[in-house]
C-alpha cells in the first residue's frame, strides 16, 4: 500500500457521555442521536475544508492542511451543538482534541504516526464542551481571534519525547475572555490532595484528586442535575487540576458562591479555586433554605 507522509492538523471529536446515553436511553435511540451528531460534526468539517479520515462509534476523526482550519472547525462544532434542540431530556456535545505534525497518509486515506497519537491524547484530556490542543499547533496558528482564545492550562510527559509539552485550551463561546485564570504555583499554601465532599438534596458525592470533571446542569447527563428554571443546561463544572479542585461557570445567569463564611461571590464565564467548606447557588442568589442549594466542604 502506497505511503506518503505530509502535515497535517489532526482533529479528534468524540460525543461527550456516550457509554451514559446508551444506559439511559437504549441502544436504538442512543445510536440515533450519535450519529445525528456525527453527521452534524462531518458537515462542520467539510465547510473548513477538512477531510474525514473516519468515524467510529462515536467519534470522527478528520485531518486540515491548516491549524487555524482545525480549530476554527473546532469552535463552530460547539457552536452549532449548543443551537441543537434538546432530545429525550439530554443535548449531546463533544469533546474536541487537536495536534499538528507529520503524518504518514495511507492509499486509503487513513493516516498514522506520532501527530496521531498525540491528537488522540488531546482528545482524551478534553472534557465535555472543551477543546484541547498542544503547544505545537498553536505554533502554527496565524488566527490572531484564536491566539488570543488560547491559554496554557498544563504541562504533560508525553511517551517517546524527552520535555513535557504544553497542553493548551481554545475558548470557543463569545464570552470565555472573561474566564478568570486561576493557575497558580504548584507551591500555593491552599493545595490539597483532600477529596471533596458534595451535598445535594439527598445526594452525596465524593471527588477525589483524580476524579474527571463533574458536571452541574439541567441536562440529564450532567452528574448532578439541577432542576431549576435558572440553571442552563450544562451550567457549572468541578475540574480538578493539580491537586486543586476548580469551579468553572459556564452559564447565562451565573453562580453566586460563599466560602469559608467570607461574603458571596458572584461567577459568571469565570472560574474560582474551592478552598474550605462553602455554599454554591445556580443562578440564583445564595438562599440557605433553597433546594437547590450545593454544599461543599474537604
Amino acid at each position: 500500500m502506497d505511503k506518503t507522509q505530509h502535515k497535517f492538523a489532526i482533529m479528534f471529536a468524540d460525543v461527550a457521555g456516550s457509554t451514559r446515553l446508551y444506559e439511559r436511553l437504549g441502544d436504538r435511540v442512543a445510536n440515533q442521536m450519535i450519529g445525528g451528531a456525527i453527521q452534524l460534526a462531518s458537515d462542520v468539517v467539510s465547510q473548513y475544508h477538512g477531510v474525514i479520515v473516519k468515524t467510529i462509534g462515536d467519534e470522527v476523526m478528520c485531518r486540515f492542511l491548516s491549524a487555524d482550519n482545525a480549530l476554527n472547525c473546532a469552535c463552530a462544532i460547539h457552536e452549532l451543538m449548543e443551537k441543537q434542540p434538546v432530545q429525550h431530556g439530554v443535548g449531546l456535545v463533544f469533546r474536541i482534541g487537536v495536534n499538528w505534525g507529520p503524518a504518514i497518509l495511507q492509499k486509503d486515506g487513513d493516516i498514522f504516526g506520532d501527530a496521531v497519537n498525540l491528537a488522540a491524547r488531546m482528545a482524551g484530556i478534553a472534557k465535555a464542551r472543551q477543546i484541547i490542543t498542544s503547544e505545537y499547533t498553536r505554533n502554527k496558528l496565524t488566527d490572531i481571534d484564536l491566539l488570543s482564545k488560547s491559554r496554557e492550562i498544563d504541562l504533560v510527559q508525553v511517551k517517546g519525547k524527552a520535555d513535557a509539552i504544553s497542553i493548551i485550551e481554545v475558548m470557543w463561546e463569545p464570552n470565555d475572555a472573561t474566564r478568570m485564570s486561576t493557575m497558580v504555583s504548584e507551591h500555593a499554601s491552599f493545595l490539597t490532595a483532600q477529596p471533596l465532599t458534595l451535598h445535594y438534596q439527598n445526594q452525596k458525592h465524593i471527588l477525589k484528586p483524580v476524579s474527571d470533571t463533574f458536571t452541574f446542569g439541567r441536562d440529564a447527563l450532567c452528574d448532578v442535575m439541577i432542576a431549576s428554571n435558572l440553571a442552563s443546561r450544562v451550567h457549572a463544572k468541578i475540574e480538578c487540576r493539580r491537586d486543586k479542585f476548580i469551579f468553572i461557570d459556564e452559564s447565562t445567569n451565573g453562580s453566586h458562591l460563599k466560602m469559608n463564611n467570607q461574603s458571596p461571590i458572584f461567577l459568571k464565564r469565570e472560574e474560582i479555586t474551592l478552598q474550605g467548606k462553602g455554599y454554591i447557588s445556580f443562578g440564583a442568589k445564595l438562599n440557605m433554605s433553597s433546594e437547590f442549594l450545593l454544599q461543599f466542604y474537604f
